[in-house]
């Protein structure tokens, strides 16, 4: 009955499998992202507390009983396996021009963690195999301390720096050069406790690829308390194509059924013809519980391109809902408002998007 039962669950698992970024359910339940993720920095691939929290708290209606207890562990812990599959259809309306539809594959990608000396070493790969070609997101080995209090992680894998929103099209993220779909190459030295979650990274830089060499330094601290969290970060860049620097500001908490994110990014970035340009990007987020299964989620977004530029602000406002079924699978129904110069009709465009999720 047990194999039955797994080879069910696993099959669900397969037909259904996303793992996204939600930092707000880290806010609303008071875990920390290593709390849920096997990536002690959030996102990816869950453990076994992840896993029973998305088939116990977060659906509207739990599973049948032959479908519970999934936990993705394989041969004692020593093997985890995961996945993503999301697909979407979004509606883009811009004035003066014809209206536009595209729909399909957003991402597939395989997830899987090896525990080569049980809670000391591992080796965690995400492979994302569509759209397009086949390519490798993340690939590293960890050295960890049991309960990781330290860890160490070398190979490639995406930067800490604010928060790891699902949407990577944000401004914050835009802005930062900094999300889950731009991973980079170095080291990553950590510590978590009870109140803190502490990386300091050196890497090759995201834009320093083929002929433009450098490397980048970051560094983030996130102080966790019962009413919430409250972080900071710092990125340098050194470039052949020219300097950078980054700096966030980013906090959580709650007030009743809402759990709220903030986050605030200052960008100096000398890479640009006319020389430096300073750049400001804002986020302030909303996700009311209306019930269980059910989120809405507000977002207004702000982006000053260049502080020297008077009236070029972008902003966006997002209103998405977010219904849980069951454990495994999500839909998500939005409409986006983006709004700068009246000159330019892309940047007042209107979204709307309906996307079909699972959660493994």
């Amino acid at each position: 009955m047990k194999a039955f039962r797994w080879l069910i669950g696993m099959a669900f698992a397969l037909l259904f499998s996303s793992v996204s970024a939600e930092p707000y359910l880290a806010i609303r339940s008071g875990l920390k992202c290593a709390a849920c993720h096997v990536n002690p920095t959030g996102g990816g691939l869950r453990n076994a507390v992840g896993n029973a929290f998305v088939q116990g708290v977060i659906p509207a209606t739990a599973l049948p009983e032959a479908l519970q207890g999934w936990t993705g562990s394989l041969f004692d812990e020593r093997l985890r396996l995961g996945g993503d599959s999301r697909s979407a259809s979004t509606r883009t309306s811009v004035s003066g021009q014809p209206v536009r539809s595209v729909g399909g594959t957003e991402q597939v990608r395989l997830y899987a963690d090896v525990q080569l000396v049980k809670d000391y070493l591992g080796v965690y790969l995400d492979q994302q195999l569509a759209p397009g070609k086949a390519e490798r997101q993340e690939a590293y080995v960890r050295l960890q301390t049991p309960g990781l209090g330290w860890y160490a992680k070398a190979g490639q894998f995406y930067l800490p720096f604010g928060w790891r929103l699902q949407d990577s099209l944000s401004f914050v993220r835009q802005l930062s050069g900094v999300s889950m779909t731009v991973p980079d190459k170095g080291l990553e030295l950590g510590h978590e406790s009870d109140e803190w979650s502490v990386q300091l990274v050196r890497s090759n830089g995201p834009g320093n690829t083929g002929a433009s060499k450098g490397n980048q330094t970051t560094v983030q601290a996130i102080w966790m308390q019962p009413w919430g969290r409250l972080g900071a970060a710092a990125a340098q860049v050194k470039s052949a194509a020219g300097g950078r620097q980054a700096y966030g500001l980013f906090a959580g908490t709650t007030t009743g059924p809402v759990a709220w994110l903030a986050e605030i990014d200052l960008v100096s970035d000398a890479g640009y013809p006319e020389g430096k340009r300073r750049q400001v990007a804002a986020l302030l987020e909303a996700n009311w519980l209306v019930q269980q299964g059910h989120n809405l989620k507000f977002t207004s977004e702000l982006l000053d391109p260049d502080r020297r530029v008077a009236h070029d602000d972008k902003v966006r406002y997002s209103l998405v809902y977010e219904y849980t079924p069951i454990a495994f699978l999500q839909l998500r129904m939005g409409y986006r408002k983006f709004g700068g110069i009246p000159q330019n009709a892309i940047d007042n465009r209107r979204q709307s998007f309906v996307e079909l999720h699972g959660m493994f």
